[in-house]
């Protein structure tokens, strides 16, 4: 466990989920169903009101043994038909809990040492990934400080700072278009680090691709397949995907943005750092596995690797603590998604919210509304930053 700085942890927050008020002041938990959606309900409308540029939202919500999913808007802008719990929505950096989560087993199953150093699972020579004599651990690449950059290639256009056009999604899938593994670990050999690994929070997409390259070797199989067989398929998540079958394409919902205009999603070669799609069902069932922490690579994987405060960072999981209870999660955002998973393993309350519509003022209105779901499924929850 390493402690960093509060203005590393500011910019490791800053760049995964969207900071933000919450207006929804004292909620009592509903007692009953009836009571449960006519809050949700409330909440939703609430939230249209305000945000009429939204597009679909669907929400899954587990409590005292039970789980609900609501959907509202619609699958387009002005569109007739409501997203289900079976539309599919870009899961985006939600996809690198799966990494962290088989990083744990391949520990467990001793087939790697989080705190090795990662050259161990590389061909050829790297003096380059260490600074000063510290090396990058196996678990530095999915707590966000590996020191690798944003992206590789590292470009200014794959960059987040970027500020030309198309949208970084369509950017990035250009590139990758012929940007092979060999290219990615020819331009590894480059990469400068500035830092001791582990002092710095830097978010870094290459890096959680780096970790899902690494579990490809010390297992042998293709990610995707491994993500399936050990952690999709027990938990009867059958349409959580890379790869989307034909009879899948009707249920992919597109992204926009607040004019209205379609965002690319083409994000297979993102891998380990953010490939996977998903639905509120199918989630959910992931939320109440991580809320159940029977697992031991589950458990492993909300290990506090960094800490700043009552705020940890686990394998690729984000934590704050409080007495008694704890507020674990992830976000995932992409142009035209937003997506999140809260877990509050305690107080047994888990939550899913997917976004098909992105904008500057949306992206708040995200955060209020996924809090305000905290509060109606208990009054004592940990709200997210």
């Amino acid at each position: 466990m390493n402690k960093f700085s509060e203005t590393a942890l500011r910019g490791l927050v800053s760049s995964t989920l969207a900071i933000c008020p919450v207006p929804f002041g004292a909620i009592a938990t509903p007692a009953s169903d009836s009571a449960l959606k006519t809050a949700v309900d409330r909440a939703a409308r609430e939230f249209f009101r305000l945000n009429p540029q939204s597009s679909g939202v669907s929400i899954g919500l587990y409590r005292d043994g039970k789980t609900y999913t609501f959907n509202y808007g619609a699958t387009s802008p002005g569109g007739a038909k409501r997203p289900t719990a079976h539309t599919l929505y870009p899961i985006a950096s939600i996809t690198k809990t799966f990494t962290g989560t088989l990083l744990a087993d391949a520990s467990l199953e001793g087939k790697l040492r989080l705190d090795d150093d990662v050259r161990k699972y590389l061909d050829g020579n790297y003096p380059n990934l260490e600074y000063e004599g510290h090396i990058i651990r196996v678990f530095d690449l999915v707590d966000h400080r590996s020191g690798l950059p944003f992206f590789i290639p590292d470009l200014p256009e794959t960059r987040p700072d970027f500020a030309g056009t198309p949208p970084l999604v369509a950017r990035v899938a250009n590139i990758e278009k012929s940007f092979t593994r060999q290219d990615f670990y020819r331009q590894l050999h480059d990469v400068k680090l500035t830092s001791i690994p582990g002092d710095k929070a830097q978010y870094s997409n290459a890096a959680a691709m780096l970790a899902g390259y690494i579990i490809e070797r010390v297992y042998g199989e293709p990610y995707e397949q491994l993500v399936k067989n050990k952690i999709l398929a027990p938990l009867g998540m059958n349409s959580t995907t890379i790869t989307l079958a034909p009879a899948q394409l009707g249920e992919a919902v597109k992204g926009y943005d607040g004019s209205g205009a379609t965002m690319p999603d083409d994000v297979a070669d993102l891998q380990g750092a953010g490939a996977f799609r998903s639905n509120v069902a199918d989630m959910l069932k992931y939320a109440v596995w991580q809320i159940k922490e029977a697992d031991p690579a589950v458990k492993l994987s909300h290990q506090p690797y960094a800490v700043a405060g009552n705020y940890a960072v686990g394998l690729n999981w984000q934590m704050l603590s409080a007495p008694g209870k704890r507020l674990i999660w992830q976000t995932g955002n992409l142009d035209g998604f937003h997506s999140y998973l809260v877990v509050e393993p305690e107080l047994k309350i888990g939550l899913v919210v997917l976004f098909n519509e992105t904008d500057n003022k949306s992206n708040p209105a995200h955060g209020e509304l996924v809090n305000g779901m905290l509060k109606i499924l208990n009054a004592e929850a940990i709200l997210v930053p």
